[in-house]
């Protein structure tokens, strides 16, 4: 007997997808010499399985509903059958009589599972004690002519649901989301709760009267962050333009212009490796509101993240969290060079690039030729101080060479007013007192410019334009930006951005 090697055991299963599409499309043909439209214009649903479920009552009349959505299981037994129908809501049984249905029962034997069909029919409750809908008409509205990879399910004497061969390949369930949905239900739960996140955030911010914009994100010139764009061609203009990697230069010419609150959720880009943290597109938060500082910002965050967490969760408990996380209030505060201190033993403040870089060898930390002291102590503190932070923690006063676009510190030299919030060991949110001085900020785009030309690629560009507006004037500014998907892990205790982006990035097929 030859060895079944990978290769032939996914060609057998493609020979049996073959036979069994194959099997689908003959149906269909034979559906429609019966007459049978397999996908008609539209269908009146006026009843969802949930609500029908928890309002029966068996000692209420029987109660005439209709219910559309995919067919999950089928038990064909003659002249009756049952199958289990899934809506939005979940999942209801329905039972199919021929003596009810005539001829529509007979054409029965050519739907399957994953065929969206119509049930027009009443509730009653069988002798199994399953709540039921008794059809007395079916109808088909999209015949399926691919099989669903449907896994097995039993319940066991305790009354757990036990699923054996489920759709569980990461890669095919990204690739394949509209299946993921279908065939594991659990994952649209994530996506309501990440719908109610953003909804909250808006409705918190929209409460303070921060108005919310729009910016472009076709730009001339890519800001606002220490990041590598993506770049494509305007024919018409005959220019490059970069998709933006950050909202924060727009956003700030906009409190420039007058406006006391401004935010913008939004999609950015940026042209980086992907992780279970990473992904090139990803949805941001922004917040720029004038005459506040980052300390204001700080308890304003804590209470929006707060608020976030009680819409999505029901309260300050992470129930997903795969880690004990406390959200109570209030959060740890501590800064850069302190954590760092306190987490490796070695005190970085007011050391040059080449201890610096003695530094991470000691502590084998991995940095690259280019990278200048700012970029050398971002490295440290990723590898060997946010790992340990888990419990909420804000991390304050960042040196200056790491955020050319936060004001310098007021009261210690060589550092600016900035602070990240960290949460399970990861970056959710990063604010500053923005930098208003042109002057100032000319020379820390001409810095950026240096550590380019050493091949930097992340460093960022200078841009006139910008300088132009601070020129003008911008008061006192607080500006925050929030990882929207990086929250939403958090909130729904996920290992990876793909389980929280509906169509993550992926290479492509073979």
């Amino acid at each position: 007997m030859p060895e079944m090697t990978d290769h032939n055991v996914q060609r057998e299963q493609q020979e049996d997808l073959n036979v069994l599409m194959l099997r689908r499309r003959e149906e269909l043909d034979e559906l429609k010499k019966l007459g049978i439209n397999p996908y008609p214009p539209l269908y009146e649903r006026t009843d969802f399985s949930r609500d029908i479920l928890q309002s029966f009552s068996d000692d209420a009349p029987p109660r005439n509903v209709g219910i559309a959505g995919r067919i999950m299981t089928i038990r064909r037994m003659g002249k009756a059958s049952f199958f289990h129908l899934q809506d939005s809501q979940g999942r209801i049984q329905v039972y199919l009589k021929k003596d009810d249905l005539g001829g529509v029962y007979d054409a029965f034997r050519l739907m399957d599972i994953g065929d969206i069909v119509g049930v027009k029919g009443f509730v009653f409750r069988t002798k199994m004690g399953e709540v039921s809908v008794h059809a007395r008409e079916l109808t088909l509205l999209a015949k399926s002519l691919r099989p669903l990879p449907v896994a097995k399910e039993k319940t066991d004497e305790k009354g757990n649901r036990i699923v054996f061969d489920p759709f569980s390949d990461k890669e095919l369930r990204y690739r394949q989301r509209y299946v993921d949905l279908i065939v594991n239900p659990e994952v649209r739960d994530v996506f309501v709760r990440r719908a109610t996140a953003i909804r909250t955030i808006r409705k918190f911010l929209d409460e303070r009267n921060y108005l919310e914009v729009e910016t472009p994100v076709l730009q001339p010139l890519y800001g606002g962050a220490s990041a590598r764009p993506f770049i494509t061609h305007h024919n018409a203009l005959d220019v490059d333009l970069y998709l933006r990697i950050a909202d924060e230069l727009y956003l700030k010419r906009l409190i420039v212009g007058g406006f006391d609150g401004v935010y913008e959720i939004a999609k950015d880009f940026r042209n980086e490796g992907m992780d279970r943290s990473h992904n090139p597109e990803f949805t941001m938060l922004e917040l720029y509101v004038a005459y506040r500082d980052y300390q204001w910002m700080m308890d304003l965050t804590e209470e929006l993240i707060a608020r976030v967490c009680i819409a999505v969760n029901g309260s300050l408990a992470l129930p997903d969290a795969k880690k004990p996380i406390d959200m109570g209030r209030p959060w740890k505060r501590m800064t850069m060079f302190g954590a760092i201190k306190q987490f490796t033993g070695m005190d970085l403040r007011g050391k040059n690039e080449e201890e610096l870089r003695a530094a991470a060898k000691t502590l084998h930390v991995e940095i690259e030729p280019s990278e200048g002291s700012g970029a050398i102590i971002d490295d440290i503190f990723s590898t060997r101080v946010e790992p340990h932070l888990i419990n909420p923690t804000f991390i304050t006063d960042y040196p200056r060479e790491m955020s050319p676009l936060a004001k310098q510190h007021r009261s210690e030299a060589g550092l600016v007013e900035r602070f990240e919030l960290i949460i399970n060991g990861q970056e959710i949110c990063n604010a500053f007192s923005e930098l208003n001085d042109p002057l100032d900020q000319r020379q820390r785009f001409e810095d950026q410019a240096r550590l380019r030309a050493r091949g930097d690629e992340e460093a960022q560009m200078l841009d006139e334009d910008y300088l132009r507006a601070l020129e003008y004037g911008m008061p006192p500014t607080a500006g925050l930006g929030v990882g929207i998907d990086r929250l939403v892990m958090l909130l729904t205790g996920k290992d990876s951005i793909r389980d929280v982006i509906l169509f993550p990035q992926m290479k492509p097929e073979k």
